[in-house]
């Protein structure tokens, strides 16, 4: 190699090594905090989310009780359609209105794509939209899902009830030797993820929850439910949620 040629290379080779090592001084940093923040620790207990997603949208959000309901919460990160209507015209819906924080938008964009790879609610939520409007569509429903299900988990101060704690003590693991903890390789059960049996048993749990949220659906569009919101009265959009809403709310 040409003596110009490596001294460019030896020069990027340094700048990139430069910043990973500023990339590692500030995950390491992250999961010293994570450890220590409750609300962060609670959000992981849903598959499919991590540390970053976790601290990205408590870092944006703050304090949970700023916001009465999930869909202000919503409304706050952008999530919520866009409606347009004049006069007595049918209010027409359209893309996500993307005010709020971007990054913690980003974020709970890439954790719908990641949760749908885990089986439970939230792979048959994003499964269902999918099949009517396509996956980009289903991806921004399920961001916004999540972010309903984060309000009522910080909300109520409980962890996810379709939660893997397997695979919730192998994160935590990991943000434990992350942030400086010794390493305890041959200590049985450290991880808490590395049995194959209790991996397969949490992961039919989560396909029998999958299942039966694909029931309830099933019954809910069974039983004909009642048209509500903006839809019932031509040409009037609802500025209330319906009632029950709330409830279909969480997967």
């Amino acid at each position: 190699m040409p003596i110009d040629e490596r001294l460019t290379l030896d020069g990027c080779l340094r700048q990139v090594d430069f910043l990973d090592a500023e990339v590692a001084a500030l995950d390491r940093e992250i999961a010293r905090l994570a450890l220590t923040w409750p609300e962060v620790l609670r959000l992981m207990t849903v598959p499919g989310v991590n540390v970053h997603t976790a601290a990205t949208f408590m870092a944006s959000v703050g304090d949970i009780r700023r916001f009465s309901t999930p869909r202000k919460l919503v409304s706050y990160l952008g999530l919520d359609p866009r409606v347009r209507q004049s006069g007595n015209a049918p209010a027409r819906h359209g893309r996500i209105s993307k005010a709020g924080a971007s990054e913690a938008r980003h974020m709970l964009g890439e954790a719908a794509w990641k949760v749908t790879l885990t089986p439970g609610p939230l792979h048959a939520f994003f499964e269902r939209v999918r099949a009517r409007r396509g996956p980009q569509i289903a991806a921004t429903a399920t961001a916004r899902k999540l972010v309903v299900l984060f309000w009522h988990l910080l909300s109520r101060e409980q962890d996810y009830a379709f939660a893997r704690p397997a695979m919730t003590r192998n994160k935590i693991r990991r943000l434990e030797l992350l942030s400086g903890a010794p390493s305890q390789k041959g200590r049985k059960g450290i991880a808490g993820g590395k049995s194959t049996a209790v991996y397969s048993a949490e992961r039919e749990l989560s396909r029998q929850a999958e299942a039966a949220y694909r029931r309830l659906v099933s019954d809910w569009k069974a039983s004909g439910p009642t048209k509500v919101g903006a839809g019932a009265t031509p040409g009037r959009a609802s500025q209330r949620p319906s009632k029950g809403k709330a409830a279909r709310q969480t997967p």
